[in-house]
């Protein structure tokens, strides 16, 4: 059975950093697309970064260019997401998710969840 379990959410305040983390286990996903997402209430859930088998092979959403930086470590089947300069706009459930193939952006591709961790940015 595979399963995603992320870490790391919490308050903050503006301009402040987290961390998220996403462990997989019931399979490896090394050479597939790991991704996270957004929904904050009302909103469709986005996706914010994504990741293929490298650091060289990464997707941002504009709105979090040069804040956001995703990474992974294929050893530990962990995809991680830091998150620095915070913006209340941030303020979403955060969802991990691996893909069925390499291609980064393609949202129906993503076929495994994690449960979502909750973040918010304080004014």
């Amino acid at each position: 059975q595979v399963q995603l379990v992320e870490s790391g959410g919490g308050l903050v305040q503006a301009g402040g950093s987290l961390r998220l983390s996403c462990t997989a286990s019931g399979r490896t996903f090394s050479s597939n697309a790991m991704g996270w997402f957004h929904q904050a209430p009302g909103m469709e859930r986005e996706l914010v970064a994504a990741i293929g088998w490298s650091d060289r092979d990464t997707y941002y959403v504009d709105s979090v260019k040069g804040r956001f930086t995703i990474s992974r470590d294929n050893a530990k089947n962990t995809v991680y997401l830091q998150m620095n300069s915070l913006k209340p706009e941030d303020t979403a459930v955060y969802y991990c998710a691996a893909a069925m193939t390499s291609i980064l952006t393609i949202t129906s591709n993503y076929r495994y969840w994690g449960q979502g961790t909750q973040v918010t940015v304080s004014s």
